[in-house]
């Protein structure tokens, strides 16, 4: 079984209508926690099943995660203020493995805060590429700028950055070349054309994927994906064999 922390929420910012950062103390998740790793929540008592949350940012013995209120247990966690404690399960997965030259770290939407902690583990230095839907649900764009050596953002409409989407930027930086690797996490669609635009360029590709989660340790089996190894096709579990794989090895 995972490690299990009571950590203390040191602060609750509210990073939108129904985006909010949560910070925690625990100096033994922070010692531990890898880019690409998540927590598993407990929001509140009466609430058996956990809330998965991808790791956005470590400082000292702080970490925080990003999340948007969808139900009643992520409304029930916006509500925690400080000097709350929170029953966390962690660290969870496998992250990502960095390479040490510089890297482009693709984010869409929720799937941006854990691509935070990656740029600032990248040796090389990292480029960012972020997008999002709107002006209204764009985040973390100061601390991207904080350790990235440039950010590129991207909205559907406009609204903020550029208009279009992520695999734009993304073309134009390969073409460019000088990169080692590229991590992304975001929705399927979103990764899928990172890849595929990885692919074209032969650049490595690491995704984090994102699924359902009930145990978040590998028992329950719901968020089983289909992946390929040694040209085997088989089913894989994102939250104990992932949730980053590398693109090649994920049937779309």
């Amino acid at each position: 079984m995972p490690d299990r922390y009571i950590c203390e929420v040191i602060n609750n910012e509210r990073m939108s209508d129904v985006i909010f950062a949560i910070t925690i103390a625990c100096e033994g998740l922070a010692a531990s926690a890898r880019a690409g790793q998540f927590l598993h929540v407990k929001c509140g008592r009466e609430r058996i099943l956990r809330r998965p949350f991808g790791i956005c940012d470590v400082r000292g013995s702080e970490l925080s995660f990003v999340f948007e209120v969808k139900g009643g247990g992520t409304r029930w966690l916006s509500a925690c203020e400080p000097g709350r404690t929170l029953d966390v399960l962690g660290p969870l997965g496998n992250g990502f493995s960095i390479p040490d030259g510089k890297v482009i770290v693709v984010g869409g939407g929720l799937g941006s805060p854990p691509m935070l902690l990656a740029a600032k583990s990248a040796a090389g230095g990292a480029t960012a590429i972020l997008g999002f839907r709107e002006e209204c649900r764009v985040i973390l764009v100061k601390k991207f700028s904080e350790v990235c050596d440039e950010v590129f953002l991207m909205t559907d409409d406009g609204s903020a950055g550029q208009r279009g989407v992520v695999t734009e930027p993304l073309e134009q930086l390969l073409r460019l070349g000088g990169f080692a690797a590229v991590i992304a996490c975001g929705q399927l669609v979103m990764q899928k054309a990172v890849a595929d635009m990885c692919e074209k360029y032969n650049m490595p590709c690491q995704v984090s994927l994102e699924e359902r989660m009930a145990c978040g340790v590998g028992a329950c089996l719901v968020c089983a994906c289909e992946t390929v190894s040694g040209g085997v096709t088989q089913m894989s579990r994102v939250c104990k064999d992932g949730p980053v794989f590398y693109a090649e090895n994920v049937v779309w």
